[in-house]
């Protein structure tokens, strides 16, 4: 119980510390005028307050993953406590931040365009195919899991395929119409609803006085599967995500001021570490240990640890609301997800997205390829999305690396958690069987040798685009409306 409550109160100060201290080296600028004004066109790009950026935010980034991540995570102990709350302070909330300012600073650009501007034209490619694949995963992934919570709480194939078809008419509608008239109306409630429930089943943790085991480096997994590097990919949001490099852009268009920022952007990550800690927890203790949590698993997946944890802390009513409210994290997630592969395509053609026709063209082709991949195995749908969704955050590291570098700030503040995930990430590629399949020994080898590689070609481009004095930010004197 010392270690978890312990971890909430330094992501806390967390974000009044380091949070402080990384919009610092960004350096805000109050007086500049951003892009929800500048670019206004009523359906993307359009002013709205703090409070409601926030939750928007915090709804867009907390999909299953800060749930379903850290109960897979759970299996490997409180080990789990420690990369949740290193991975947000320190890398996450990050990531978050500057993929958020520097894309406000360049018109609300998403990571594609960032990513050509700041590590070149290849890149720019390369990240936009990337992006929408991520996205297409992320959104399929987000609706079987609310599907499968749903159908706990009902019964029938027929009740599963009607729920399928509702989630997607509000994805559909979430995706097409204005920021304003869905996501900026509902997601408040939704938001409120969302923190009652995880707080519901923390305070329920400590009332009980709920075993949590305290820190420990050991390994727990039931099949000794490896920390380094399969932690770090199995709890992707709740400590870093690159999920998000792909949302904030969609928050960077409706902030109305800079200084907003880091409670947009760096605190609402520290908020889903928060969320994050306590369903680890729930996992940890609630199940006789790692074994028992690994047979739930097995049986019934995340969803089922979400149904019995809620059911277990606050009762048949209030578990209920609880799954409500985790069931809406992933459909206000997997709708912005959508919303997002719309907008990053239409910039990558210059697609004007005025007109709803014009954004029904997009959207379309997305939900069709996404109710296939429905019939994909879950568990192999989250694999491939845990290993794209952490590449993404590598290269979203790297571009907020090579912004203040070019800057002439404190660089290492991005780079270190950037090359710390790009081993992560590639010794999981060149291990994993959906990758290589090498011998752990083989594929730590190889991405040390492959990280050291990249990391040399980073310096070296990065040297150069300071000599060459790259534009860091679009003069907001030349801006013009975009897709």
């Amino acid at each position: 119980m010392i270690t978890f409550l312990f971890g909430i109160i330094l992501l806390i100060v967390g974000y009044f510390t380091y949070g402080k201290f990384v919009e610092k080296v960004f350096g805000v600028n109050a007086k500049r005028t951003t892009p929800a004004f500048t670019n206004q066109d009523g359906v993307d790009y359009l002013p709205m307050n703090t409070p409601k950026n926030s939750l928007i935010q915090l709804l867009n980034i907390a999909g299953v993953g800060p749930i379903f991540g850290p109960i897979m995570g759970a299996l490997y102990g409180p080990a789990a406590f420690i990369w949740i709350v290193v991975g947000c302070i320190f890398a996450g909330a990050v990531h978050d931040y500057l993929t958020g300012m520097i894309s406000i600073r360049n018109r609300g650009a998403h990571l594609p365009e960032l990513a050509g501007r700041f590590l070149g034209k290849v890149m720019k490619h390369v990240v936009n195919a990337f992006s929408v694949l991520l996205l297409l995963l992320v959104g399929t992934v987000f609706v079987t899991a609310p599907a499968g919570l749903l159908h706990n709480l009902m019964s029938g194939w027929v009740a599963m395929g009607l729920i399928l078809g509702a989630i997607f008419i509000y994805y559909t509608l979430a995706t097409l119409l204005p920021i304003d008239k869905i996501i900026g109306r509902f997601y408040p409630i939704f938001g409120a609803l969302l923190l009652i429930s995880a707080l519901g089943v923390g305070a329920g943790l400590v009332i009980t006085g709920a075993p949590i085991p305290e820190l420990s480096f050991v390994n727990l997994h039931p099949d000794n599967a490896p920390i380094f590097p399969l932690l770090f990919l199995t709890i992707s949001c709740g400590a870093l995500s690159g999920f998000h490099a792909t949302q904030t852009p969609i928050i960077s268009r409706t902030t109305q001021n800079e200084k907003q920022g880091r409670k947009i952007f760096y605190g609402m990550m520290i908020a889903e570490g928060v969320i994050a800690m306590i369903w680890a927890a729930a996992a940890m203790s609630l199940f006789n240990g790692s074994t028992g949590l690994n047979e739930l698993l097995a049986n019934g997946g995340p969803a089922a640890i979400v149904s019995e944890a809620s059911t277990l802390m606050l009762g048949a009513i209030g578990g209920t609301l609880a799954i409500l409210g985790v069931i809406i994290l992933p459909i206000t997630s997997g709708d912005t997800a959508f919303r997002s592969a719309r907008m990053i395509i239409a910039d990558y053609f210059k697609f004007s997205q005025k007109k709803v026709l014009n954004r029904l063209w997009i959207a379309l082709p997305l939900f069709v390829i996404s109710f296939v991949l429905t019939r994909v195995d879950f568990t192999l749908l989250w694999r491939y999305f845990s290993w794209a969704n952490q590449s993404t955050a590598v290269i979203a590291l790297f571009v907020g690396s090579m912004y203040l570098y070019v800057a002439k700030k404190n660089y290492w503040i991005s780079l270190i958690p950037g090359v710390f995930m790009l081993m992560a990430t590639t010794t999981y590629i060149l291990n994993a069987p959906i990758g290589f399949g090498l011998a752990l020994n083989f594929s730590y080898v190889g991405a040390t040798i492959i990280t050291i590689i990249l990391v040399t070609l980073f310096f070296y481009a990065a040297k150069n685009a300071r000599r060459n004095n790259i534009p860091l930010e679009d003069d907001v004197s030349n801006w013009n409306n975009v897709a």
